[in-house]
């Protein structure tokens, strides 16, 4: 396997598997090690001497991080090459995840931090990555393998943390999860090799100027409604995710059925990842928006309306959330005529979406509180769909005709 920097071309099955293998890896890294704090919050409270409020922050820091260090993510993979990055990305969430449970409350909240900073750099570059690596529809199944990446790591950790803490602590438990970061590493340096995985090195396009480019991301339309689409995806997930149980416990379930019975939300999450890339290659990226976006609006209305069939809308939602995120990643391969081009771009969209994501658990559970019902908290997630389905289809249609132009232009 000849470690090499360049397209996809030249490129045997040994070299495919192995890259594959360094993103499903990394995929799993960029949520497990945060969203693994969940399983153990007690004992950690407990152990540090701190307050559930306050053990909440180690989960809730890294999707701030997400939104606060996109450009900078963007920076560092436009300045010192998406190999350079993606090390980066590996190196830094293992010392983030070292470092969280070095001592007490304030080695936690800092080694998050670090964490959440490597980790969106994560976010930024294996888009550009799988663009730069896989070509037309290739990139499509490969986007809907690493999305379904990101819920089998979620799932793993929910599932394997508490049993791993009961056996070997909650440090070593939380720790334990850096062996993502470490297996894709183990594979990523022979793949590139020594020089071009750890030293800087620009990808073409980038002696352009940031606040040019920065400028352009703001002026495209395209991206401007993909960041909308993806902040209803993003705001809709995290805040389903934070209070489905007790959407569930409010029907007369106990706390741990109405855990397992929410966990179907993310296992069907895997199922939609790897089923709209199909969707997308067969018909359209604008079809891909239409559908989940549909699929999506049955949640909150199913929930209204008819909320004794938890069932149905949890696998609907479950699959519309894979899906969601899924056919967002896929059309950030149409953002750009370059890897440059598509690391701004991709980063304005996740840096806006996420920063509208963080307030989604938070004003969901405060409209509960103040309306005592879910009806208006659901209302909420119904409009951040709505903004999903209707800018994302949009978007893909401008996208569809850019690529078509460039393709022509090209000839």
């Amino acid at each position: 396997m000849t470690p090499s920097t360049g397209g996809p071309a030249r490129r045997g099955t040994a070299y495919y598997a192995a890259l594959v293998a360094v993103i499903v890896l990394t995929a799993a890294m960029l949520r497990a090690p945060f969203l693994a704090v969940a399983p153990v919050a007690r004992e950690m409270g407990a152990d540090l001497g701190v307050t559930a409020a306050v053990v909440g922050l180690l989960t809730s820091i890294p999707v701030l991080c997400f939104a606060v260090f996109a450009p900078a993510a963007v920076a560092l993979v436009r300045r010192g090459g998406a190999n350079f990055a993606m090390t980066v990305t590996l190196v830094g969430s293992i010392l983030g995840c070292l470092v969280r449970v070095a001592g007490g409350i304030e080695w936690a909240l800092i080694g998050t931090t670090i964490m959440g900073l490597f980790l969106t750099v994560g976010n930024v570059v294996i888009p550009v990555i799988i663009a730069r690596e896989f070509s037309g529809h290739r990139a499509h199944t490969m986007t809907g393998v690493y999305t379904s990446a990101l819920n089998i790591g979620t799932m793993t950790v929910t599932l394997a943390t508490a049993p791993l803490a009961d056996a070997v602590g909650w440090r070593w438990a939380l720790t334990t999860w850096s062996c993502f970061a470490i297996a894709a590493l183990v594979c990523w340096i022979p793949l590139r090799g020594l020089r071009a995985a750890f030293v800087a090195r620009p990808d073409g396009g980038a002696a352009s100027s940031d606040r040019r480019d920065r400028g352009s991301a703001w002026r495209h339309g395209p991206t401007l409604l993909l960041a909308v689409a993806f902040a209803g995806q993003a705001f809709a997930f995290y805040g389903v995710t934070a209070w489905l149980p007790s959407m569930l416990s409010d029907q007369g379930f106990s706390g741990a059925a109405s855990g397992a019975i929410a966990s179907i939300f993310q296992v069907f999450g895997i199922a939609g990842a790897l089923l709209v890339p199909i969707l997308t290659i067969r018909a359209s990226l604008a079809a891909g928006f239409l559908t989940v976006g549909l699929a999506w609006l049955v949640v909150p209305l199913g929930f209204v309306l008819a909320p004794s069939a938890w069932l149905a809308w949890c696998a609907v939602g479950g699959l519309a959330q894979g899906a969601g995120i899924t056919v967002v990643f896929i059309a950030f391969t149409s953002l750009g005529p370059d890897a440059h081009t598509i690391a701004g771009r991709s980063g304005l969209v996740q840096s806006f979406g996420y920063g509208v994501a963080a307030i989604g658990p938070l004003a969901l559970g405060g409209l509960h509180e103040l309306t005592g019902s879910w009806a208006a908290p659901l209302l909420v997630v119904l409009v951040a769909v709505l903004a999903l389905l209707v800018c994302g289809t949009i978007s893909a249609r401008m996208l569809r005709t850019e690529v078509a132009a460039r393709i022509a232009a090209s000839r």
